[in-house]
């Protein structure tokens, strides 16, 4: 079950790479039912927190008309960075999938475990490395690229 889900955030990644956007893509699921699909859109709309997370966390609100999205489960093909994990964290989901590790900016698994820390007021189940070569192909063949085009 978790590998189809994270299939659909594999394609939200695909699209944002198509868009020129870090290939990170986000799913959320209620009850088996998709309410949410994002992926980054930092460049397109010039904003710093949008992450496919972020997008994806605003939809679901809207989805179920509330911010507790208790019963829900995100699905996001890199591991959430500390801002991203805040907000799973400020929205109480309770279950967190994810593909690739983030060695530099992961606060779930690799630098931080924000979202297993007893100090918080919520934690949650966190699953890694789901179809995670997949998910890290995505993100090497697109920084490559970047490189060889000279960006950042």
């Amino acid at each position: 079950m978790h590998e189809h889900y994270m299939r659909l955030a594999l394609r939200q990644a695909e699209q944002a790479m198509a868009e020129d956007e870090v290939p990170v893509g986000a799913i959320i699921v209620h009850h088996d039912r998709v309410i949410a699909a994002a992926h980054n859109q930092r460049e397109q709309l010039r904003d710093p927190t949008a992450h496919a997370e972020m997008i994806a966390i605003t939809q679901a609100a809207t989805a179920l008309a509330d911010w507790r999205l208790r019963e829900c489960t995100l699905y996001v093909t890199l591991e959430p960075c500390p801002m991203c994990a805040g907000a799973v964290l400020q929205a109480r989901i309770p279950q967190v999938v994810f593909g690739a590790v983030d060695p530099k900016a992961g606060a779930v698994h690799s630098l931080f475990h924000l979202l297993d820390d007893s100090r918080l007021n919520h934690q949650c189940q966190v699953v890694h490395g789901v179809l995670a070569d997949a998910c890290g192909e995505r993100l090497t063949r697109f920084f490559q690229a970047q490189r060889r085009l000279g960006k950042k």
